[in-house]
Formats: structure tokens, C-alpha cells, sequence
């Protein structure tokens, strides 16, 4: 699809020569954050990018054990595992969310069937970060439900008490009430490390592979990050809520305004989608995905002392075949140290 692939293309095009330029220079050490408890708000709406329709918003609370303070029922379960070596910095994170998403045309009742059907998702996560001097592995188990049980018709009926806009009338069609289980996995590395000139200023470029299987998503993802600033701060980039890029919360405390910009491909090669292929055991509405999505996304981070936010704007790719058109919303995080 032209209007989707040809963006994705100059920014893999000039990530290629920025990576060629780093090569050339000199490497610069990563500097993994001190030992930090932190709470961790991601609000995702379509609201930011002024619609209002598909993946229409998400809501997150996370709470993240530092690295290095992990109990010990959780490093004796990665000492049995092979992406935690014995110089993984070990912590935990747990999460409570909402997801939320509608179809294009909710005057439409009953809905359009060819449509992206009403569902909300509300989940738990509880899992394992390990952090070494260049790698971020992060392996989360995510309990949740589907259906009227997950409360997302009335946080939506409040969120737009709120923003103006008349509230759907379609929850009545939202897909039955489900549980989910999802164990996903991913890693990111610090491969390029380059300063870009004087004055300090700094870029880094960051993959990342993994993956996620369960009944709400199953699928594998890779892609990339890229981050520039002035004494560019070491972290990950920051979060996002599935099936997005994962990201991190965690972040250097230091002094002082600070912040970057980022740019960044994530795609994702999707086996199940729960909010597209319906309920698993019962029939409900249902669409024809598209199997390869693709998140193009941007945006920016500051920090003082002890708080970092961050916006991120993110293009997607289509995800239904009888989709009108691609989406796009934006993603507000706030972590602060405690």
C-alpha cells in the first residue's frame, strides 16, 4: 500500500546512512540507571490524532521493582531460563490496563459487519526485566478479560463526558465475554552508540525482536529505534501498551532539564488478533485481518530530577482487509521515581 510503505522506506533508508555515519565514529560507553523503584501512567488515544475509530485508546498503571531488587521466587525462575545470565540486573514489573476499540462508523446499528468490531480488554501483567550494559530483556505474563466483564463500555462513556464527542451506542455488539492468557518475550540491545558532532549531542540506534503468544495476540515483531540528543540518556525509549513496541519506563534520574527525540519502526507478523477474529469458543462479529502490520512512530521524551514524559505519534499500518484507511493515535507517558 503506497501511502503506508513509502514513509517506512525513507526512514529505513536514512537510518541506513545515520548507521553508517556511526560506524565511522567513536563509540560511546552505556550507562545502565541507578537502582530505581518507579510508577509508570500511559494513556494511548486516537483522540491526539483528532479521530476517533479502530484502536480508539488505552490506559496503563505499572509499577516497576528496580533492577537488581527482584525477589527471590523471581531469580530463581531466571536462573532457569536462558536470557537471564548470571550479569543480568533483575527486576519486575506489574501492570493493570484497558484497552479499548470501536468501529469507524458507530452511528451504524446494528454495526457494519465488515467493520472493526466493539471490544475491551482489560488485563494484568506481571513479569521480568533483566538489564545488562547493552540489553533489555523483558518476559511478561498478562492475565485479562474480554467482553462487557473488562468495564471498557463505561471508561469510554467517561472519556468522552470529557472530550466533547457523543458517546458510541454500539457496546451492546462488543464481542462476549472472554479470559485471556499471553506470555510474550522481547529483547533490545544498544548495537550503535555515536556521538553526532560537538556540544555532546548523541544518537543511538536500538532493535528489537520478540514475540507474543496467546489468545488475545499471538504474533512476532521486530524492527528498530533510533534516538538523538544533548548527553543523550540511557534508556530504551519509552513504553507503549501491547501490542505496540514494548519500550521501557525505565529511565536515568539526573539533574536538570534533559531530554531526546525518537523515531522508530515496529512489524509485527500477527497469527491471532482476538479484536479481529472474534471470540475464541462463541460466535460474535468478526473481520478478515491482515496478517503483517506495521507501526511507523515518532516523537519525544524530557525529563527533570526524578520524572520523565514522553509523547510518541504512531502511524499504523492497516490490520482488517475491509479497513478504510490507517490508523493513527498518539501515546502520553508519564514515569517518576519513587
Amino acid at each position: 500500500m503506497p501511502r503506508t510503505t513509502t514513509p517506512l522506506l525513507l526512514l529505513l533508508q536514512a537510518s541506513l546512512a545515520l548507521t553508517l555515519y556511526w560506524l565511522a565514529s567513536p563509540a560511546q560507553a552505556a550507562h545502565p540507571p541507578e537502582r530505581q523503584n518507579l510508577w509508570v501512567l500511559d494513556i494511548e488515544n486516537d483522540w491526539f490524532a483528532g479521530t476517533d475509530r479502530y484502536y480508539t485508546g488505552g490506559l496503563r498503571v505499572t509499577r516497576i521493582r528496580a533492577p537488581g531488587k527482584a525477589t527471590p521466587w523471581a531469580r530463581t525462575l531466571a536462573d532457569a531460563l536462558p536470557m537471564f545470565t548470571a550479569e543480568t540486573r533483575l527486576g519486575t514489573t506489574t501492570a493493570l490496563g484497558q484497552n479499548a476499540y470501536t468501529p469507524a462508523d458507530k452511528d451504524a446499528l446494528p454495526p457494519n459487519p465488515e467493520d472493526r468490531p466493539y471490544a475491551g480488554w482489560l488485563h494484568f501483567t506481571a513479569g521480568l526485566d533483566g538489564i545488562t550494559d547493552h540489553r533489555l530483556d523483558r518476559l511478561h505474563l498478562t492475565v485479562g478479560v474480554v467482553g462487557p466483564a473488562s468495564l471498557v463500555d463505561r471508561t469510554q462513556r467517561l472519556i468522552h463526558e470529557v472530550t466533547g464527542p457523543a458517546w458510541p451506542r454500539g457496546w451492546e455488539y462488543q464481542l462476549h465475554n472472554e479470559p485471556t492468557l499471553m506470555l510474550s518475550y522481547e529483547r533490545q540491545w544498544h548495537a550503535l552508540d555515536r556521538g553526532i558532532g560537538q556540544g555532546g549531542w548523541e544518537a543511538d540506534f536500538t532493535p528489537h525482536a520478540g514475540g507474543s503468544l496467546g489468545t488475545p495476540f499471538t504474533f512476532l515483531n521486530a524492527g528498530f529505534t533510533i534516538r538523538a540528543g544533548r548527553d543523550l540518556p540511557w534508556d530504551y525509549g519509552p513504553p507503549r501498551i501491547q501490542p505496540g513496541l514494548a519500550g521501557s519506563g525505565i529511565f536515568q534520574s539526573r539533574p536538570g532539564l534533559h531530554g531526546y527525540g525518537f523515531a522508530g519502526v515496529d512489524v509485527r507478523l500477527v497469527g491471532v488478533d482476538l479484536f479481529l477474529d472474534g471470540n475464541t469458543w462463541r460466535d460474535s462479529p468478526s473481520v478478515d485481518k491482515d496478517p503483517w502490520v506495521g507501526d511507523l512512530f515518532l516523537g519525544f521524551a524530557l525529563g527533570m530530577e526524578h520524572v520523565r514524559v514522553s509523547y510518541t505519534h504512531v502511524v499504523r499500518t492497516r490490520e482488517f482487509r475491509s479497513q478504510e484507511s490507517r490508523q493513527n493515535f498518539g501515546a502520553l507517558s508519564i514515569s517518576w521515581i519513587h
